[in-house]
């Protein structure tokens, strides 16, 4: 499946954005409550995006579920996460907890793509994946958004590269595709019995 060429230069150009704007330090400069509005307002842009415009409905609806699901290998970030918490740059109660959360999800998604399953156990194993990696990604968020409230700066790892890319561009992605999967998993599963 090709991506047509104005979702590329939309995901292209929303990359390159949350480059400059890390680049530039624009998340250093608003309270993190603000971080946090970003990351669901570009989800919510997304969702919009899915409900009115055709092309990227069916872009969205086309791509393997194998894919979608694969996009969670990227959370495989908790490791540098622990990694950051062990040299005292992340908090315990973000580091460890998100970090292992994100390292599990992403290691289940690895089953989930990889195991020999039939169509129907499948979608099965992608929608109860999906509930836990949703879950996990929320908490991740909040505890973040927590922490960054009662002292940011024991969140401002998140304000730098490469971790910036997370609030502004990976996990809107990964909560986008979270839903995604809910809806496609859903549909499939309805049309399966």
């Amino acid at each position: 499946m090709t991506t047509p060429l104005a979702i590329r230069t939309t995901l292209w150009c929303w990359l390159i954005a949350a480059l400059v704007a890390s680049r530039l330090a624009l998340l250093q400069r608003v309270p993190m409550p603000a971080v946090q509005a970003i990351l669901f307002g570009l989800v919510v842009l997304q969702v919009v995006a899915y409900r009115i415009w055709p092309a990227w409905r069916a872009w969205a609806d086309g791509l393997p579920l194998r894919l979608v699901v694969g996009l969670h290998l990227t959370r495989l970030v908790g490791f540098y996460f622990l990694y950051l918490h062990e040299r005292d740059r992340l908090p315990y109660a973000f580091a460890v907890p998100g970090g292992i959360g994100d390292i599990l999800v992403a290691t289940l998604a690895l089953a989930v793509i990889a195991a020999p399953l039939s169509p129907k156990a499948r979608l099965h194993a992608i929608s109860i994946w999906n509930v836990v990696g949703l879950l996990d990604i929320l908490m991740v968020v909040a505890t973040a958004a927590r922490l960054g409230l009662a002292d940011p700066r024991s969140m401002r790892e998140l304000t730098f590269l490469p971790l910036s890319l997370l609030p502004t561009f990976l996990v809107p992605l990964i909560i986008a595709s979270h839903l995604l999967l809910y809806v496609r998993t859903r549909r499939a599963l309805a049309t399966a019995e």
